[in-house]
Parts: C-alpha cells; structure tokens; sequence
C-alpha cells in the first residue's frame, strides 16, 4: 500500500504544505516500497479520515495527479483504492492506467459511514462503459468498520460473489488498517471460493504471513511496512525488506 496524505477537500489535508508534499511522501513511500523489494503498489486515499462512501471529484482528481507525477519512477504494476467508491476507483484507474481496484462492490452493511449500501451490477456496467474491462477487480468481502446486515455466513457471501459477480480475487480483512484478521474466516472463504484468488488484506506480519499465505493466494500489505508499524507513519524501506525476504524464501517451497 502507497497510502496517500489528505488531500483538498480532506478535514485533515495541510493546506500550507500543499500537494506538492503530498506527491513527496508519495514518492519516499514508493521508492522505499519498491527498493524493499514489493511485488505491486496500490495507491489509496487512506487519509481522507472519515471516509466517504461517494467520493468527491476533488479527491479523485488528487489523486490522479500524484499518480501521474509519479509514473515515471514506477517499476512494478500499480493499483488504486479511492476508499470506499467502487466507480470513482474505475475512473481513476481508467485515467492513470491502473491494472487493479479494490473496493467494497457487494453487500448491505452497518457500518461508522453509516447504512453502506452497493450496487455491483451497476458498477461493473460502468466498467464496460468505460473501456475498464481489462481492470482487475478484487472485492472486499469483509469491509472494514462495517458489519453485513443480515445473518450471512462467510461460505454464503463467498460462494454467491463469485457466482454473481465474477470477481478477480475476494479480499478478507480486519476490523481496520493493521488489524489482523480471523485465519479461520481466510480458510472458510478460500474454501469456497473454487478456482477464485483469496487475499489476506489487513494485519499481515513477519510472525503470521507463512500461516496466512498456506491459505490465501496473496497479501495486502500497509501499516506493517511503516516505521515501528504505526499507521501514520512513512513506509520504513528495512522493514518491507525483511517481510518480502520472508515471503521470498517461502515461494522457494512452492
């Protein structure tokens, strides 16, 4: 994860600083990220605390431009999470030439935004719409904040998903960012999912990422990476090398 700082429109974005320091901790994270040996970026608007579930044309357009300033220095694919607007991630990563989203694209849920409601069929028109067929999708079956409204085992939302909806890879995360979430919810969802990608999406660390990975597909990683593993931190380049050391040496066993 690159998370980005709040930016205009954000209750928290520093308005002396600008966005040209924006695009600077952008860019440390992802030299950082990269030099510590990661195999893709995901570009999120992590700081735009309290999210919104209908993102603001301001903060789509911010993020572009980071993205953009910034594509000269990538080396490995990149996606794009506008938190929590399945339809603002397309357009974005139409515009930036993203291979990936990951949204919320399913469910009915209470949550701290509030009565979250979605409405995949008609995001995923408007990913055909858009030429966006080529943008990987992968659904967050276990939103963060948020619990399904409804008494819906994770068997039952996995296996209709990926019925329904066709996703590229379901995601399993934690109560929030750095939050470990539950093996066993990971191992009944992939045990589901059929031929479907599972992804572990919060929480992943040096001491439980061999355990997770014997059941998910692959990692979502952020908070770990950052200096003494605290969310409001830069990413710190030694520890993203010793979690990817780790998962280097265990690809070797496959």
């Amino acid at each position: 994860m690159c998370h980005l700082q709040a930016m205009p429109g954000d209750p928290r974005y520093d308005k002396e600083k600008g966005m040209e320091w924006v695009v600077e901790k952008a860019k440390a994270d992802v030299l950082a990220l990269q030099e510590g040996g990661i195999d893709a970026i995901m570009f999120s608007n992590e700081y735009s605390l309290p999210y919104l579930t209908k993102v603001k044309t301001e903060t789509v357009a911010s993020m572009a431009r980071v993205i953009g300033e910034l594509k000269g220095i990538l080396n490995v694919p990149f996606g794009v999470n506008c938190l929590w607007d399945p339809t603002a991630s397309l357009d974005l990563a139409v515009a930036t030439g993203a291979k990936f989203i990951r949204e919320i694209f399913t469910g009915v849920y209470a949550s701290d935004f509030g009565l979250w409601n979605t409405n995949c069929g008609e995001v995923i028109r408007h990913q055909h719409a858009i030429s966006a067929e080529d943008v990987k999708l992968l659904f967050n079956i276990v939103p963060e904040a948020a619990a399904y409204l409804g008494d819906r085992t994770i068997e039952s939302i996995a296996k209709t998903t990926v019925f329904n909806c066709k996703p590229d890879a379901l995601c399993v995360s934690g109560a929030t960012a750095g939050v470990a979430l539950d093996p066993e919810i990971l191992r009944r969802a992939k045990a589901t999912a059929g031929d479907t990608l599972i992804f572990a999406n919060t929480g992943c660390k040096p001491d439980t990422i061999e355990s997770l990975l014997n059941i998910a597909d692959g990692a979502v990683v952020g908070t770990y990476f950052k200096f003494e593993g605290k969310f409001e931190n830069a990413v710190d380049k030694e520890r993203v090398k010793k979690f990817m050391s780790i998962v280097k040496e265990l690809r070797k066993k496959v």
